[in-house]
């Protein structure tokens, strides 16, 4: 029995580890009314009250200036949550695509300076402890009626509008912002909506009324191409996962498509109420949230890892009683079968794969 103590002991505290925080960040796409630098607004999105994800975070910009010019809102809010021992999952609706993946392009790669998560009224943490890291810990990117590839709504000018966003939206110069296989091994899961409307007629196959298929299935290349659900023999499928599309057309590296709206039930707009396909963003951010709460982890891999250990641990304890009653026992030592175990989280510091069900593959 004195044996079994200590051993009971150091296998619980390895496999409960130790625990970073973990936060949901949702960048907005074109906007008139975020507040950019608060991040507990949610006005673009709908009411604050709602399940969005563990420790939602509004990562607000101005939605009107150029991708470059308000970037620096998104890293900011990227270096507050995702350094030193926080992890973040990135949420983006339509040029908040453009926005994370600008972002991951261009600044990924580059030094970070551990932040304390506790932003000033401008988005600004304070430093931790003066070191840095090379880019953010992001666990995966969920992206609702991506504009990534643009709209040709802008092209053609139907945007009567004088925004310098607009100029950025041309589907040319949205694939040519930056490099959108460079995602630094970061997954994008795509939501593609098709609730489209007469008006939306010049958007190729597909579309949620704003943006096509092409740019919201993530498809690769430097224009856009019509590209639609199953149903339609008129044009080729956008296809789900990873795979190329009908037709041979390639996703970017690191895109797969987790939703595609085959009822074509889900259009562009939040409407001020978590709406459009931004719901099953949403949903998806909100399940891992529940996951959270209920067992405390959250993904495959700790559940593995934790699996082996408390399965080590009862084969101990049952040992010891074998030992202890000449093997006269009941259920002592047992413990609940490891299959009642759902998810658990990533090592501690380490990458985290998206579960499944989620879609995913390797590019």
């Amino acid at each position: 029995m004195r044996f079994a103590k200590p051993l009971l002991v150091a296998l619980l505290c390895i496999a409960g580890g130790v625990y970073a925080t973990n936060y949901s960040l949702w960048i907005n796409g074109r906007s008139s009314n975020a507040q950019p630098g608060n991040h507990a607004d949610f006005s673009y999105w709908g009411p604050s009250s709602t399940a969005a994800g563990v420790n939602k975070k509004s990562v607000n910009w101005d939605g009107f200036n150029r991708v470059s010019d308000q970037n620096y809102r998104i890293r900011d809010a990227l270096d507050c949550y995702c350094t030193g021992t926080n992890w973040c999952y990135v949420a983006a609706h339509s040029a908040g695509n453009l926005q994370i993946g600008y972002a991951l392009s261009l600044y990924g790669g580059s030094a970070r300076s551990k932040k304390n998560a506790s932003p000033n009224s401008s988005g600004v943490c304070g430093n931790t402890d003066g070191t840095t890291q090379t880019g953010w810990n992001i666990k995966w990117v969920d992206v609702a009626a991506g504009a990534g590839g643009g709209s040709e709504l802008a092209n053609v000018g139907s945007w009567a509008v004088s925004d310098p966003l607009t100029s950025d939206l041309k589907t040319a110069t949205a694939r040519a912002l930056y490099d959108h296989n460079q995602t630094r091994a970061k997954w994008f899961y795509m939501y593609a909506g098709a609730k489209g409307t007469l008006y939306s007629g010049v958007l190729p196959g597909q579309d949620d009324e704003a943006v096509a298929y092409h740019s919201s299935g993530g498809v690769s290349g430097s224009g856009g191409a019509g590209f639609c659900n199953p149903s339609d023999w008129l044009c080729n499928d956008l296809t789900m996962g990873t795979a190329a599309n009908e037709g041979g057309k390639a996703k970017w590296s690191y895109h797969s498509v987790a939703f595609r709206d085959n009822t074509e039930a889900f259009n562009h707009y939040t409407n001020g109420a978590w709406g459009g396909v931004v719901s099953k963003v949403r949903a998806d951010m909100a399940a891992m949230e529940a996951d959270q709460k209920q067992y405390g982890y959250l993904d495959e891999a700790r559940y593995n890892r934790k699996k082996t250990q408390l399965a080590y641990l009862k084969d101990m304890q049952i040992k010891e009683v074998l030992a202890g009653s000449e093997g006269n026992y009941g259920n002592e030592g047992r413990g609940k079968s490891a299959s009642t175990v759902k998810r658990a989280a990533p090592p501690l510091g380490g990458a985290e794969d998206k579960p499944a069900r989620r879609g995913g593959g390797t590019p």
